[in-house]
Parts: C-alpha cells; structure tokens; sequence
C-alpha cells in the first residue's frame, strides 16, 4: 500500500510528510521547495531568518520580516507545491513574522514553542492560510480548542503532536524525556481521542500529525495505524543536498555517534537535544562565550546569565562554525550515514512504508 495523502482542509499533500521546520537557517526556501516538490508540505522556519541580513543588529525586525517574505517568494518561484511556515511563539516578533506570512498567502502556519492562543486574530479577512498549533500534550490541544472557538469561532485546521525525541527545544520537563508515560505513541494517541470529540461537536475535521523521532517508512506506518493523519520529520531532512544548511553542519549530522546526542540546557529556559561538542563543553564547564544582544529574539531568554547568544551559536553551526556554535539535531541523528537528495529520501521512505505489513 502506498502513502495515504494529508488533508488539511482543502490543502492536500500526496505525501503525508510535513518537513519540520529548523530554525536559523537549516529549512529556508531551498529545503522548503524540494520536499513541496516531492508531494510533501515544505516549511521554512522564520526564528532569526534574517541573521545575515546587513541591518539585522539595527533593525532586527525589518530585517527579519524583509528576509522571510524574500524567502517565501523565492519557494514560490520554485514549486507549485505546499509550503508553510514554521513561527515560535516565544519569539518577540511573533506577531509581525505571523501578520507577513499571511500578507505573502502562506499556505500554511505552523505554531509552537508555547501556545499560540491569539493566532487566528491575525488571519485578514479571506485569507485561506492554515494554522496548526504544535503541542506535547492532550491538555495543551484542548485549552487551544477552547479559547480559539470562545474568543475566535474556528477550531485549528491541524495540530502537530510533537514528542521527546524531537531536536531544538523540546515541550518537556527534563524528567520527562525518558519517561515512557510520554512516549510519542501515547500521546498521539491521547491527542487524537480529544480532538476527535471536539471535531465531531462541530461537524469538522482537525488532523493530527505526528512528529519527534520518525525516522523510517516503518515509523510513518506505525503512526498512521496509531490514526495520525500524516508525520513531520525534520532530522532525515538535514542530510540531503537541499538542505540551506553548509556541508560542515551536515557532516555533523553523519559523524554523530548515538552517545553524541545529548540534552542541553538552553538560554532560552527549555531543554533541547543537540550534538555534543567542545562549545557545548565549554558552556558547561562554565566557559561564558561573551556576546552582546542586538536581537533579543526570544521573549524568554535571560540576557544576563545567558553563557552565550543561541542565534549567534546557530547561526554559526549554520555555516559549518563550530568553534562558536552547535547544532540541533533529533534523537536519531546518529542513524544517518550519507547525504541524499529529497526525492530519493521520500522514495526510501516511501518504499519502506510498503514494505512494512499495516
């Protein structure tokens, strides 16, 4: 049996693989384009987009704003497919990054890193984007369906349930990162029970779409079968030749050995799952890496007691600096062993998945 399609709405992906977005630089318009081309839903992930920018320590905002409306036109002129955006709410320009994706007529907003409870009052009238809160929890995507049906009258067209083996920031306590009461199985499954009975109260559909962790065709099945309507994979992604990200940051990904992945404390106040390295060492063995903070990019980060700026360490992990930087990567990194191109990544998985009995 073939992929199933995604139905989000009345957008539908051949492929029911949304490309997770990675922020500074990793998914821009390159990545975003190849997956939409491939039948999947491509995502360009908008935290510190404009970090080459000439103004960006200026004028951080217009900097951004001017770099994701450059980066959404550019995928336009590349596919024909579906492609998203990918907006924390613990950004501090949340707002302007949402209200210029809905000018540019994104297909889709994908939200988390918080919950995105004020979304839907951005949306202009007549704009058709879709908006897919992420959660990590059942009570997050029930509180979500409450106060945009009170305050808004709509439900989220999707959500995405994201799990702990996910790379970057993670929706958990550190505790919890093993814990199997929160395995991504069970809380797709814990989702989609909640959303079901909302959805069939107001005589709708809201899919939910697993991610965290797939890394095979046998993964995506597995989840399929749990009722997920399609997965999000951001880790297989990074090893291929579109990806925006330089061959260095690459390289990473395929010199990761399993013990390499590790859980950091970020500046931003949330655990997250990174690539061990001397950098990372240095942070924790107190080493403070001096920057000053022309951007304030995220509303929770401690500027003071930060030991170091975590745009300026991805963004130079970005283009293969490690000495100053780190990178993210899912709790399966250190399974991938060469650099493919996105269409021959979706064709493995797409093999695999039917070869895998449902």
């Amino acid at each position: 049996m073939s992929f199933t399609s995604l139905k989000i709405g009345d957008l539908v992906s051949s492929v029911p693989i949304i490309q997770g977005g990675m922020g500074v630089g990793i998914s821009m318009s390159g990545l975003a384009s190849a997956v939409a081309n491939e039948g999947g839903i491509g995502i360009i992930a908008t935290a510190m987009i404009g970090i080459d920018e000439p103004d960006v320590s200026a004028n951080p905002v217009a900097a951004n704003i001017r770099a994701l409306k450059r980066e959404i036109r550019k995928a336009r002129t590349m596919t024909k497919g579906i492609i998203g955006v990918n907006i924390m709410v613990a950004l501090t320009h949340y707002a302007e990054l949402v209200k210029a994706s809905v000018e540019e007529a994104v297909d889709i907003i994908i939200s988390g890193a918080g919950l995105p409870l004020d979304l839907p009052g951005y949306l202009v009238e007549g704009a058709k984007t879709k908006l897919v809160p992420i959660v990590s929890s059942a009570r997050a995507a029930k509180i979500l369906c409450q106060k945009w049906l009170s305050k808004y009258n709509r439900l989220p067209d999707a959500f995405v349930v994201e799990g702990p083996k996910a790379g970057g920031h993670l929706g958990f306590k550190k505790e919890q990162i093993n814990d199997p009461e929160f395995t991504l199985e069970k809380l797709v499954k814990e989702v989609i029970d909640t959303v079901s009975d909302i959805a069939v109260k107001h005589d709708t559909i809201i899919p939910v779409i697993a991610a965290g962790g797939i890394y095979t065709g046998e993964d995506i099945r597995k989840m399929l079968n749990l009722g997920a309507a399609g997965v999000q994979m951001g880790t297989r992604f990074v090893a291929t030749f579109e990806c925006d990200a330089a061959f260095e940051f690459k390289k990473a990904y395929l010199d990761a050995k399993e013990e390499d992945l590790i859980i950091i404390n970020s500046p931003v106040g949330l655990p997250g799952r990174a690539l061990h390295n001397k950098f990372l060492d240095d942070v924790e063995n107190g080493i403070k890496k001096p920057f000053r903070c022309p951007y304030h990019c995220i509303k929770t980060c401690d500027i003071e007691n930060s030991p170091y700026c975590i745009a300026l360490a991805l963004a130079g992990a970005k283009k293969g600096k490690f000495k100053s930087g780190f990178a993210f990567a899912g709790a399966n990194a250190y399974r991938i062993n060469e650099i493919v191109s996105v269409k021959d990544l979706i064709r493995s998985l797409q093999l695999e998945f039917e070869q895998t009995q449902s």
